[in-house]
């Protein structure tokens, strides 16, 4: 086998990607925030 069959064969495993929409990934870190500040409030920590 080939270093490039190897490298081919291998499966994505989702890692991090330069050309992934920056705009979702963005707007998710948000909404963690707001959950967890909403989370925050009703336990009555802050």
């Amino acid at each position: 086998m080939t270093a490039h069959a190897a490298t081919a064969a291998r499966t994505d495993t989702g890692g991090p990607r330069n050309d992934g929409p920056k705009v979702v990934e963005h707007l998710m870190g948000w909404v963690l925030v707001v959950v967890v500040a909403m989370l925050v409030t009703q336990l009555g920590l802050l």
